[in-house]
């Protein structure tokens, strides 16, 4: 994610040119000087040194960061340090146990002008809202779906993964909740509630003669793909591009019939946010083209909730190209889990990953 790609200069001066009067449609009272605390991953987007030169020299606020390492650790932090941050990065299969226990407060809309682009399908999401109230802003998506070495038969449905022509040459996202999504898929049932555990384990359990890698870093995979060691692969859409564009590693991200599986990240407001004006700016530069096609192209990024966004990345951009937002319509977005649920789904994955060691 180190390497500088910038496509199209013309093309990217436009877009700031015209994310930058975005800003003026904001009310003039939320530039006044201020500082705003994020909670995020590190290295994830809303840290980027130009992008905050650029916001704070806009608005006049200033960002600084306080980071998590899980999903959980994140949620931990609201709860215990109330009045410490103005703007949070979650997941929408945390958003909604979130604003369940009054975490978060309702996001004003109107001064989050960029929001008018955003992807509806993405908006809707039942987890960053209740009542027919939002409670995040979309922020950026992905998939999870299949990889292929370039020159293979693109794999029509996950079952491929279990096909014998793949025989010691498939890879596996070591991840419960992922896999035990593709196997609900892989049986026609709900990936985010399986009542037919016994079948998902069986579908992954059937993949068995073909694994070759368990892998759990992108670094991993594509070390080992560059090796030659697999041909097919559950991956992610992002880490494909970046292993075609910044590896140059000869690889085609493939979505099945059955659908990716999908995530969606989103900005939220602390209910006890000190600065939620601030947060607001932030969150519209943060779905600004002039942000994003910068950041996917200098860095390399997921898509944006933003469909201006991600239209004004060039046209040959691999990120645009690999996050069609036609797989918006077919991939399930990944839910919140019930405790017992994850546990069960963790049980599952540890049982066929023994299975697999035998």
């Amino acid at each position: 994610m180190t390497e500088f790609s910038r496509r199209n200069t013309l093309k990217l001066m436009t877009a700031t040119l015209a994310a930058g009067a975005s800003f003026s449609l904001l009310p003039r009272k939320v530039f006044a000087a201020g500082q705003i605390t994020v909670l995020n991953w590190q290295g994830y987007g809303t840290d980027e040194a130009w992008s905050l030169k650029q916001f704070t020299e806009k608005t006049g606020i200033s960002v600084v960061h306080d980071y998590y390492s899980s999903e959980s650790e994140m949620l931990t932090k609201l709860r215990t340090n109330p009045g410490a941050y103005d703007l949070v990065v979650l997941n929408a299969a945390r958003c909604a146990q979130a604003v369940a226990e009054d975490l978060l407060q309702p996001i004003d809309f109107s001064k989050v002008p960029n929001a008018a682009t955003v992807d509806e399908t993405l908006r809707g999401n039942p987890n960053f809202s209740k009542d027919g109230v939002g409670f995040a802003v979309p922020w950026v998506w992905g998939m999870t779906s299949l990889a292929i070495r370039e020159g293979k038969p693109k794999p029509e449905s996950y079952k491929a993964l279990a096909d014998a022509t793949y025989k010691g040459r498939v890879a596996m996202d070591d991840d419960a909740i992922i896999n035990v999504g593709i196997g609900a898929l892989m049986t026609g049932q709900d990936m985010n509630d399986p009542q037919d555990l016994a079948a998902v384990t069986e579908a992954l359990k059937s993949i068995k003669p073909n694994v070759k890698l368990l892998w759990s870093t992108e670094d991993q995979w594509n070390k080992s793909f560059a090796a030659n060691e697999f041909d097919l692969s559950v991956f992610w859409s992002g880490g494909s591009v970046r292993s075609k564009r910044n590896s140059k590693l000869p690889v085609e991200f493939v979505v099945p019939k059955e659908g990716a599986v999908g995530w969606v990240d989103g900005l939220g407001i602390p209910a006890t946010a000190p600065n939620p004006e601030g947060a607001l700016a932030f969150a519209n530069w943060l779905i600004d083209p002039a942000f994003y096609v910068e950041w996917a192209t200098k860095v390399g990024a997921p898509a944006s909730s933003n469909s201006a966004a991600l239209n004004s990345l060039p046209a040959d951009d691999l990120s645009r190209q690999v996050h069609n937002p036609e797989y918006l319509k077919t991939m399930s977005i990944m839910s919140a889990l019930p405790d017992d649920r994850r546990e069960a789904f963790n049980n599952v994955w540890q049982e066929v990953k023994a299975f697999y060691a035998e």
